[in-house]
């Protein structure tokens, strides 16, 4: 599994076209084989980040060279992003605790 670490600000422009684009890219991501799930952030100063889980790299890859993805990235680096930051990295391991799923215990 393949993690996306994408921390942005953006510019004082990026207003309903901006949020309108997001949720078109978020739910068009959603179709593609190998995409696991999302989560969004902002900090106090208004950086934002947004953590992606892909299944590995060629699925992230084939999100990379989408046309529609790649139109986004255009636009966001026209008006959109002061800047932005992106790190990939590989999950090495993973450990889950649920609450939900101990059971009850007296």
């Amino acid at each position: 599994m393949v993690v996306i670490l994408f921390r942005s600000k953006l510019t004082d422009v990026a207003g309903d076209d901006y949020a309108e684009m997001a949720r078109q890219m978020d739910a068009h991501a959603r179709t593609f084989p190998g995409f696991i799930d999302v989560k969004a952030f902002k900090a106090e100063d208004g950086e934002r980040l947004t953590v992606v889980w892909w299944q590995d790299e060629e699925t992230l890859r084939a999100w990379s060279n989408d046309v529609r993805h790649g139109e986004a990235k255009k636009s966001g680096r026209a008006k959109w992003y002061e800047y932005y930051k992106i790190d990939v990295a590989e999950i090495l391991r993973s450990k889950t605790f649920d609450r939900s799923s101990q059971g009850s215990h007296s």
